[in-house]
């Protein structure tokens, strides 16, 4: 396939990834009250632990048309996941041995649970991580929102939980193509687990350790299950493989 192909099979994919989010979004726009009505709740947990005034405002006119259109995208990109997820494997597919396409094949049908299940890490992750932060509010103070900052931020963190816990697929994958064999992998855990943590705190925006864990423990976990299917692929590959494939080029072979 030459390079104009391959451009114009990735524009046809983003345009089906697109096209299924826009139509998905059309749910968002329609449950958009009780979904908004769901996102508040941390902050209505958290005034009323405190007893403090917490509401959300819009600074403009124009202001809760812009916010319900990103929420409606918000959750299209959730509804559409197994689309835009099978169109970025349905890319890399052809690239594959028939073999591989079909060990691969399993993995990536887990990347959607795995999307859903970060999301819904998020969602129990979210009440602590705003109790945090409006605890830094002085006695007899109000906090006054803006709805657009306050749901932008709440999706954009749900969002965030979801795509990391695409890590194991991320890493199967890398191993399938061949550049991430499971050795490597393990040789590289302590690493891995900095990377991990450090990315756990630089997603999570409280300043209080929970919240990171809540994100860090569950990758490493998931690291560690990449390793596991990995190490054996590896070992399905290597006997598979003849007993001359270690050998230099110009070493002589038994045979």
């Amino acid at each position: 396939m030459s390079l104009g192909d391959h451009l114009r099979e990735f524009r046809n994919r983003v345009l089906i990834a697109a096209a299924a989010v826009v139509l998905a979004s059309i749910i968002g726009w329609i449950y958009y009250d009780p979904l908004v009505f769901r996102l508040q709740e941390p902050l209505r947990l958290s005034a009323a632990a405190r007893r403090a005034n917490v509401i959300l405002s819009f600074p403009d006119i124009t202001g809760a048309f812009s916010l319900k259109l990103k929420v409606a995208v918000f959750v299209g990109t959730i509804v559409a996941s197994p689309v835009w997820l099978w169109q970025i494997w349905a890319f890399i597919v052809p690239g594959l041995h028939k073999r591989e396409k079909r060990t691969a094949l399993a993995f990536i049908t887990a990347a959607v649970p795995l999307f859903l299940l970060g999301c819904w890490g998020a969602l129990y992750a979210l009440p602590k991580a705003i109790e945090v932060l409006l605890d830094f509010t002085p006695v007899g103070a109000s906090n006054i929102l803006q709805a657009d900052y306050y749901l932008t931020w709440v999706t954009r963190f749900i969002l965030s939980f979801g795509l990391a816990f695409l890590l194991p697929v991320l890493l199967v994958a890398l191993n399938v193509i061949h550049v991430l064999p499971a050795h490597i992998m393990l040789k590289g855990w302590r690493i891995a687990v900095v990377l991990i943590f450090t990315f756990s705190a630089m997603m999570t925006p409280t300043p209080d350790p929970w919240t990171m864990f809540a994100l860090a423990l569950p990758l490493c976990g998931l690291y560690f299950a990449a390793y596991g299917v990995a190490r054996v692929l590896d070992s399905r590959r290597a006997r598979r493989e003849p007993d001359y494939s270690h050998l230099a080029d110009d070493e002589a072979s038994p045979l």
